[in-house]
């Protein structure tokens, strides 16, 4: 890897067997932009004699730990593409490690797309990444993760150049390049950065938070509790982008126990924790798991209590057993901190639909879960009841000053 100066590089991954010309004509106007190029080839058939090549398949297979004859031989597509999206993740991530990594494009269909979004996962926020792709428009959900990867639609098949793909190639190369030179933005001002997390059910406590933090000099950052917003705080919060976490929205907690289409998977709620970040966490939203339209609620689930809350989005009311479960799971993932850290309750309803006279107001189940939070939480880990709804002001307030609180302990054990 000392192969390189100390200068940064556009990385170009992709098939060069069956798609090298479209690659040459690609790195040809990434080069007329007076970028330098690192190139990693994942085609395991072959490669191309039109420009000059840094990695060959035969090291991205071994890098994910097979040899490329026997790669060969034995005809598995999807075999394939999964040990050379590992492979060429292991040489990106060392690139990026050793400071080369300026941007990555990739070019590809179906098998091309796999791969090349697979070794961009090795790359943090900010660098930009960018896929020409026959299957943009398809749900790449699962294979984008929690990364920023910019997707093109390749219209045409990218398989031989022709005036469509043509101008497409260079549109994208263009975009790379100029991403690339877009300096970072750092804002020195701030008292620090904190993580948020919101759902339209929490989102007159964000709202104020944000407000009262703003105050205070910090910038708030607030992810949307969808699944991939929360893996996308947890992926951020481990990247270190953030100095103390406000945790208001740990729904997803119920998505991933009931199989809801909002799980962000088992490790949420655990970042800020391994990272030894202040964090505030609440039960917010924990009343609730979300589904899509009411016709597609699993059969076990249909004669539960059921709010449409958007005519594609479904609430199922959390009962007494999950909410036990939700209770020692949160308790038990934030108890391991190192860093200060509080589980803050508001009593009086964990969500917009949770208050006396709403549609999923259930003291018996909310109490179930603050027992179970009050049972598993470590002594160091101090939970405070406030006789709040979680959309009063007033709890906000809490919320902030106790954030305030734990960000000062952070500063001052610090300081000794």
């Amino acid at each position: 890897m000392n192969m390189f100066s100390n200068e940064k590089y556009i990385l170009l991954l992709g098939c060069f067997d069956t798609k090298g010309d479209v690659f040459t004509f690609l790195r040809q106007q990434i080069l007329a932009q007076n970028e330098q190029i690192i190139a990693i080839n994942t085609g395991i058939f072959g490669t191309t004699d039109a420009f000059h090549v840094d990695f060959e398949a035969e090291a991205v297979a071994v890098e994910g730990g097979y040899d490329l004859a026997l790669l060969r031989s034995e005809r598995d597509r999807g075999k394939a593409m999964d040990i050379m999206g590992r492979g060429a993740a292991q040489i990106v991530g060392r690139l990026v490690e050793e400071g080369k990594v300026k941007a990555a494009i990739g070019m590809g269909g179906g098998g091309g797309t796999y791969i090349t979004l697979a070794a961009m996962q090795q790359i943090p926020f900010g660098i930009p990444k960018l896929c020409l792709s026959t299957v943009a428009s398809k749900d790449l959900s699962r294979q984008i993760g929690d990364k920023d990867i910019t997707l093109i639609p390749s219209v045409v098949d990218v398989a031989g150049t022709n005036h469509i793909l043509k101008r497409l190639v260079a549109q994208a190369a263009a975009a790379i390049c100029a991403m690339a030179n877009v300096p970072p933005t750092e804002n020195s001002e701030t008292a620090g950065c904190i993580a948020i997390s919101m759902f339209g059910n929490t989102t007159a406590c964000v709202d104020k938070c944000t407000e009262l933090l703003n105050k205070q000099g910090y910038e708030v950052l607030a992810f949307h509790a969808t699944g991939v917003g929360g893996k996308t705080m947890e992926a951020l919060i481990r990247e270190g982008s953030f100095d103390a976490v406000l945790d208001v929205t740990t729904t997803e907690l119920a998505d991933d126990l009931c199989g809801g289409i909002c799980s962000a998977g088992p490790t949420r709620l655990t970042a800020a924790t391994e990272m030894g970040l202040p964090q505030i966490v609440v039960p917010g939203c924990l009343d609730m798991v979300n589904f899509a339209h009411l016709d597609t609620i699993p059969t076990q689930y249909k004669n539960r209590q059921l709010y449409s809350w958007a005519p594609d989005v479904t609430l199922m009311r959390t009962n007494v057993e999950e909410n036990e479960i939700l209770g020692q799971r949160l308790a038990e993932r934030v108890s391991p901190s190192l860093a200060p850290a509080s589980i803050i309750i508001p009593l009086r309803g964990i969500s917009q639909v949770d208050s006396e006279g709403g549609i999923f107001y259930q003291p018996d189940a909310d109490a179930a879960l603050f027992d179970s939070i009050k049972t598993h939480a470590a002594d160091h880990v101090e939970v405070i009841e406030s006789d709040l709804h979680i959309n009063d002001p007033a709890f906000a307030e809490t919320l902030v000053n106790n954030l305030l609180l734990l960000l000062q302990k952070k500063s001052l054990k610090f300081k000794y």
